[in-house]
């Protein structure tokens, strides 16, 4: 039976870069977004261009039911994953009191509810197998929660703490459990609020960049992955700096730039 890899949030961004990168390692692909237009062109593209079969599902993940949706229709298609990335997500930025609830608990629905469904359902299948790789897509502010971003950086702080603890219990059972953690990436995510805070002034990654470091650290099941040197030396500086003075440097980054 043919082996795949699914990645959510796949039409665009970091998840895009990675399916580009694991069709030309001559992976077979499942890939799941909300745009059909984007997923059909990548599918024409990439088997094309690779000779990899290529499937793909169109998904809401900030939907309620979709993930267990998706899941029972990649049962239904008899499709077995052997990796997959929990790549789709997003975030928004603002006063907390002021930015949008709707907003911010579809957030929480994709961010968090819809990758532990799909965990936990393709987890089971993979410890019945004694095979398989997950990898879930966090972010430096998972170490390091930024006023104006609060309830993103909320839901990644969980895929940290849930990934590593998922991790801990599957060891032994032949499946892992791994995390990337990119920092500021030039992908549409980004909102002109965002670029004009002075967290941008440092030049974003690109996210093939950052794709190509998820490849790799997927394939190789090691635990977790901070990308860049210094989003790496960013994720440690709270070990050595008061709380009281690191949310006031984290205040300041995430203000509105004055240049």
């Amino acid at each position: 039976m043919k082996e795949y890899v699914l990645i959510t949030g796949a039409s665009s961004g970091i998840g895009y870069e990675m399916a580009c990168q694991l069709a030309e390692k001559a992976y077979n692909l499942i890939l799941v977004a909300r745009t059909e237009s984007r997923l059909q062109q990548m599918q024409r593209d990439l088997s094309n261009k690779y000779g990899v079969l290529v499937h793909y599902f169109i998904a809401d993940l900030s939907d309620v039911n979709a993930a267990k949706n998706l899941y029972e229709r990649v049962k239904t298609e008899n499709l077995l994953v052997s990796h997959f990335v929990n790549n789709a997500g997003t975030g928004n930025y603002g006063q907390f009191t002021e930015t949008s609830l709707e907003e911010e608990l579809n957030m929480i629905q994709l961010n968090i509810s819809s990758l532990v469904t799909l965990t936990k359902l393709f987890a089971q299948d993979m410890v019945s197998r004694k095979s398989g790789r997950i990898m879930n897509i966090g972010s430096v502010l998972s170490f390091l929660p930024f006023p104006y971003y609060t309830v993103y950086s909320a839901t990644k702080a969980f895929v940290m703490a849930f990934s590593e603890t998922l991790a801990a219990e599957l060891e032994g059972t032949g499946v892992t459990v791994n995390s990337l953690y990119p920092g500021t990436t030039d992908t549409g995510f980004t909102t002109e609020e965002m670029k004009a805070t002075n967290l941008y002034k440092s030049k974003p990654m690109h996210p093939e960049v950052v794709a190509e470091l998820g490849v790799r650290h997927l394939l190789s099941g090691k635990s977790k992955k901070v990308t860049g040197f210094q989003n790496w030396l960013n994720s440690n500086i709270p070990r050595f700096v008061t709380d009281k003075m690191m949310m006031k440097i984290k205040k300041n980054l995430a203000g509105q730039s004055k240049s």
